[in-house]
């Protein structure tokens, strides 16, 4: 089982990051909050909590 650092999300939210291979904070700065929001199962709610976890990291998406 991998270990990850992503919030606790929904199950479509989950799978569709894992579709793409984001399975830590770090990978989401890879890519831009467009790019994210695109994915099938990605809904509002998921996306602020990747946003504030992001943040609790100093860390943030793409620009």
């Amino acid at each position: 089982m991998t270990r990850t650092d992503l919030p606790k999300l929904a199950k479509p939210a989950q799978r569709a990051l894992a579709g793409a291979g984001v399975v830590h904070l770090e990978d989401l700065t890879e890519r831009t909050e467009a790019q994210i929001a695109a994915l099938h199962g990605m809904g509002p709610n998921a996306l602020g909590a990747l946003r504030n976890a992001l943040a609790s990291k100093g860390l943030a998406f793409k620009p």
